[in-house]
Order: structure tokens, then sequence, then C-alpha cells
């Protein structure tokens, strides 16, 4: 390795999706500098603004200028976090890549306990969040949402795993190479495999602000993960229908023999109306509706559009992808 190639390699990038915290930037940035630094390794740091309305970019743009180790991208609308963590993964150059919140619930002094596992042979180690700070309410639909998805993809994840991690090159190369549209960092990479671990990380609150993931988002994130990497909906939907169609059948029975046993308290074509209605709109509504998501999802995909769009970079090149 020449010189320059040396004054110019990286160690470590930490990517920071960036929303609704600008408060918390400059003390970010003022621990991740001394945690890294402490490590003695070369570092850079790349936040990703993701179209954040309250002037988190203004705050951005000033550690840029303070410190040109850090890169600053700012997305031309809001594309959510999964895909602003994208953004900086594709942009990032280091042999090892962290991924962490910007509200300082993951302190960025854990990044060196996830290095040193790493270097105990793992190509990703993921930070479990330790005495985790959010509501039993948080926590329960967490571990609700975890258990549906194994159930529908055959995993077995942690709810207590976060986005802050630490991966080997190779690693995000490969998770930048998927492109779908509906994203989940945590749940790609251990689709990835390569060797693994995790270790018990201290969380702390949040440093200001509050999480823009209400439980309707939330939910909506759920219902995309599991149709954007499971099918097994549509062969529910088809247990579901003919469940349905079961009962409607069994309801039609009842309807004839109350029919023959006492006709006249039931009005002429009843029992035929309502038993087709209970048997083909079960049918057709069990089944219409995940259908409809999953042609959603192609019609999606297939427009091949860029997940996200940079309106500005700071110490960088722009590029869109």
């Amino acid at each position: 390795m020449n010189a320059q190639e040396s004054e110019s390699h990286i160690d470590i990038s930490v990517v920071i999706p960036v929303y609704g915290c600008p408060g918390a930037i400059p003390e970010l940035h003022r621990r991740l500098v001394k945690t890294l630094e402490g490590m003695d390794k070369t570092f850079e740091i790349i936040m990703v603004n993701d179209c954040d309305p309250y002037h988190s970019w203004d705050q951005v743009q000033k550690v840029c200028k303070e410190d040109s180790r850090v890169i600053g991208l700012n997305l031309s609308r809001n594309f959510g976090q999964i895909t602003a963590i994208t953004a900086g993964l594709d942009y990032s150059s280091g042999d090892w890549v962290v991924v962490m919140d910007c509200d300082l619930q993951d302190r960025p002094e854990g990044i060196p306990l996830l290095y040193n596992k790493a270097m105990e042979g793992y190509d990703v180690v993921f930070a479990r969040r330790k005495n985790r700070q959010d509501s039993r309410i948080v926590k329960f639909f967490s571990k609700a949402f975890y258990k549906v998805y194994d159930h529908y993809t055959d995993g077995n994840f942690d709810n207590s795993i976060c986005n802050f991690s630490i991966s080997r090159r190779i690693v995000i190369d490969n998770y930048c190479k998927m492109r779908e549209k509906n994203r989940a960092y945590t749940l790609f990479i251990r689709w990835l495999g390569f060797k693994q671990a995790k270790i018990d990380v201290e969380a702390d609150k949040r440093f200001e602000g509050k999480s823009s993931y209400n439980y309707k988002r939330k939910f909506e994130m759920a219902f995309e993960f599991i149709t954007a990497q499971s099918n097994k909906p549509l062969h529910f939907s088809i247990k579901l229908g003919f469940v349905v169609s079961v009962l409607s059948f069994i309801y039609l029975i009842v309807l004839a023999v109350q029919y023959f046993i006492n006709p006249g308290n039931i009005p002429i074509g009843w029992t035929s109306i309502i038993g087709a209605l209970f048997l083909i709109g079960g049918l057709i509504l069990a089944s219409n509706g995940v259908l409809g998501i999953y042609i959603g999802n192609i019609f999606n995909e297939v427009k091949n559009r860029p997940l996200y769009v940079v309106r500005d970079i700071v110490n960088g090149h722009k590029e869109n992808k």
C-alpha cells in the first residue's frame, strides 16, 4: 500500500440516519470522535439527513465544516430510516461499518465493544439493548411482531436486537446489492448469513424528542416486512377462505333444515342468497386483500425507481442510487 492509499484508507465507517434530534448532533459527534480516536483507527462519520423538518441538516452542515471526516448527505425528501441507512452504506468505504441511531440511545462508547467482539472472528456483531428504555407496550408489540415474523419467515429473531451493529465490508457490499423497496436492515443482514454474534450494550434514553414511529406506522412496517419476505400470508388466505367456505356450507345446511322444519319463518330465497353470499364473500375477501398487497409490492419494484435521491452532500461526491 503506497502512502497516498494509506492516507485515504478508512478502517471504520459510522453510518447514522438523522431525523428529529438536531440538538443531539454536536454531542453525538463529540462522543464519536473521542471514542474512535481512542481506538487509534482511521474513520469517517456519515450522517444522512432524512429531510428532517426540525432543521437537523443545519447541525449536520456545521459539524461537517468543523470536521472533514464527517460526510453529510441531505436527501431530497423523507425516504424513511432504513432507506437513509442504505444511502449511508452506499457512500461508506470503511473495512468495517457501524450503523447506529442519532438520538444517543445507542452509546458511541459501545463501538469498541462491537469491534473487539468482531475481532474474535465474526463478520457481523449486533448490539442487544440491555435495560432497553422503552415502555412496556412498545416492548410487548416488538416481541409480538417478531413472533409473527418468525412464523411467516421460518426465522428465529431476537426482538432486543437493534440497528446498532458493526459489519465487515463484504457483508455491507452484499447488503447494498439488495435494492428492494421494502427494507429492514437487521433482518436483511441476518438473511445474508455470514458469521454473526451479539453482545449486550447498555441503552440510554433519547437525547431529545420522541420517536416518529407511532403504532400505526409500526403496524404498516410489520406488514410490509412480512409480505416482502414471505409468501405464507397467501397460503394463510387460502386456508382462511377454505374455513369460511366450510362454515358457510354448514350454515347453508342449517338454513335448509330450518326451511323444511319451519318454512313459514324463512322468506323465500333467503337461504340460497345468504348461503351464496357467505360462501363467495368469504373466499373473495380472504384472498383478494392479501393478493392485492403482493401485486402492490410487485408494482413498486418494477418501476425501478432509485431508493433515494441526494439533494446536497458535504465532504463527499454526489450520487443517486
